[in-house]
């Protein structure tokens, strides 16, 4: 009986919030358009090229597996801050073995199962020592980065194994291979999301724990396979990066995890879970990808795209805090009146 009550929550929960998650689709659609236009004018039409649309592309690619990890995640109520740490890790590690001569279809598998073991401790400091996730994760990037500097004791690893640098610069039919590594796991977990009992789950644990549990979920089993995949995308990411720029660096990726978070949150997803898409989390990808490109191509100083990307970030929480002010007036209105 309780498992049918969760069921019907969640239904009218799902309907009450569907007008509220078109209109953001529609306002970051036009957000997006409206930063293409105004970038397209300030380069003079050097923007949206075909190009420059791929070099966007390219680099919404390993923030964009990220991305995925952590809509799942925020979903769920929880966050990582560790995958900028475990792809810079994943990067020096996936160079060492290359470098010395183990075959790259050996190598990759052998990085991304660390990668998920690094996941699996950072879901047992969640969910079974009950650390804060904010405060686990900081902890952990700050340990893989650390590792990731002892590994190659400071200095960047270089990689010559040709096949596994097409894997960074190689294109199919004209599309580079990261990208389409990208809307792969993109439309593979967007079925997951959607139409899945896990990607349901997901859900449930984000909008109402306790009914979660009354519904016979298992918060610890689903939290920990997210953290895991987090971290497994994390290190997927991090061997491209090596395989793009031809080395292993332990300074890679640093804020790719606040990148993912901006991406994700601006896209719909709310911090207090139970709320977003992954299909809204793209969107919200290529806005601030194309911001930050946009930014490059009108030779903004760096420093002061570092500013720009920290103002983004709090546009977006800010956004959140209008958007969950939004659906909880929604929500009262849809309660019956006594």
């Amino acid at each position: 009986m309780g498992e049918i009550k969760t069921e019907s929550w969640m239904k009218r929960r799902l309907v009450n919030l569907k007008g509220v998650l078109k209109s953001d689709k529609i306002g970051l659609i036009i957000a997006l358009i409206a930063i293409i236009v105004v970038f397209q004018v300030l380069t003079g039409n050097k923007f949206f090229t075909g190009k420059n649309v791929i070099n966007i592309l390219i680099a919404s690619s390993i923030v964009g597996l990220v991305t995925i990890g952590e809509s799942f995640l925020l979903i769920s109520g929880q966050v990582d801050l560790s995958p900028g740490s475990v792809a810079a890790f994943s990067g020096v590690m996936v160079a060492l073995l290359l470098s010395s001569g183990m075959s790259m279809w050996i190598a990759i598998p052998i990085v991304i199962v660390c990668g998920m073991i690094i996941g699996f401790i950072n879901s047992l400091l969640v969910t079974k020592l009950k650390f804060e996730p904010f405060i686990a994760t900081l902890a952990t990037m700050s340990v893989f980065r650390g590792l990731a500097y002892i590994l190659c004791e400071g200095r960047a690893i270089f990689v010559t194994n040709d096949k596994f640098l097409k894997l960074g610069a190689g294109r199919i039919w004209g599309i580079p291979i990261p990208v389409i590594i990208f809307f792969v796991m993109f439309l593979f977990f967007i079925i997951v999301s959607s139409k899945t009992r896990f990607g349901r789950s997901v859900y449930m644990i984000g909008g109402n724990a306790n009914a979660a549990r009354l519904a016979g979920i298992n918060a610890f089993w689903v939290r920990s396979r997210l953290y895991i995949l987090t971290s497994a995308l994390a290190a997927l990411g991090g061997i491209i990066l090596a395989a793009r720029m031809s080395t292993g660096q332990p300074s890679a990726s640093v804020g790719l995890e606040f990148d993912a978070v901006t991406a994700v949150v601006l896209g719909g997803v709310a911090m207090s879970g139970g709320i977003g898409t992954l299909s809204g989390s793209l969107i919200g990808l290529f806005i601030m990808q194309a911001f930050n490109n946009g930014l490059m191509m009108v030779n903004v100083q760096s420093f002061w795209q570092t500013v720009a990307r920290g103002v983004l970030l709090i546009a977006a929480l800010s956004f959140d805090y209008i958007r969950n002010r939004q659906r909880e007036a929604k929500e009262k209105q849809s309660l019956p009146q006594n």
